[in-house]
């Protein structure tokens, strides 16, 4: 593969992050490899500590794609703006954040091919956006064979220390109190090592109207729960850029 342009949507984690280095490794010689964030107010501060130093593993500069017309990158704002959280339609953070912040993008450059942290042992995921959003994905760490947990060896081995907030529990690096989980023990996660966001995020879905929660198959409200309810295992909610129910499309 000549002449072809390459995005790979970075999102400060650990598979895009690899997912990035690989592509330059395998493409990066005969083609232009655009790599590029959405950045959200939200996460983690030490994820732009992560990100810079990827961009001199990567030795590409990564650039930030906006969206432009609502001027913010907060989630907070867009749900106060917006008045809603979370539904059936998925989270308006995805879809103003980064979901049209990707389409403006793809509006002034050209791009022949995406790339996204779609781990091995995540091809369902590749197989529903390659279905729904864009076929023209190459499946860089599916091709390797490459898992999250292998994602995180080869970013130890590098030298570089993974984003603070995995350390703390979190299954990935996407913004503090994801409003589209809603179990307990993520939600009772976020109570422990985020108080203040917690306490933001209770009022502010009171005030919406938005039951975040969802205990033994009942919704609530993030101030009904109680702090030592637990759950299952806290599931992967990467949302990276593109979350997104499988049967929602531009």
């Amino acid at each position: 593969m000549e002449n072809k342009v390459i995005a790979v949507w970075f999102s400060c984690g650990a598979a895009s992050a690899v997912a990035a280095k690989k592509t330059i490794e395998m493409y990066g010689d005969k083609n232009t490899i655009l790599i590029v964030n959405n950045p959200v107010k939200e996460e983690h501060e030490d994820n732009q500590r992560f990100l810079k130093d990827c961009e001199k593993w990567f030795g590409l500069p990564i650039i930030q794609a906006i969206n432009e017309k609502i001027g913010t990158t907060s989630v907070v704002d867009v749900f106060n703006k917006q008045n809603w959280m979370g539904g059936i339609k998925g989270a308006p953070c995805t879809s103003l954040l980064k979901k049209e912040a990707r389409y403006q993008f793809e509006l002034k450059n050209h791009i022949d091919f995406h790339v996204l942290g779609f781990t091995y042992d995540e091809e369902d995921r590749h197989k529903r956006f390659t279905t729904f959003e864009r076929k023209n994905v190459l499946p860089i760490l599916i091709d390797l064979k490459l898992t999250k947990d292998m994602c995180f060896e080869i970013i130890y081995n590098a030298g570089i220390k993974l984003p603070e907030i995995y350390a703390k529990g979190f299954p990935n690096a996407n913004c503090i109190g994801c409003v589209k989980a809603n179990s307990a023990s993520y939600w009772n996660l976020v109570r422990k090592e985020f108080p203040d966001v917690f306490n933001e995020r209770a009022e502010q879905s009171r005030r919406i109207g938005a039951k975040l929660v969802r205990v033994k198959g009942v919704r609530m409200f993030l101030d009904e729960l109680n702090p030592k309810e637990k759950s299952r295992k806290i599931k992967t909610w990467e949302c990276g850029i593109f979350c997104q129910l499988p049967n929602h499309k531009k």
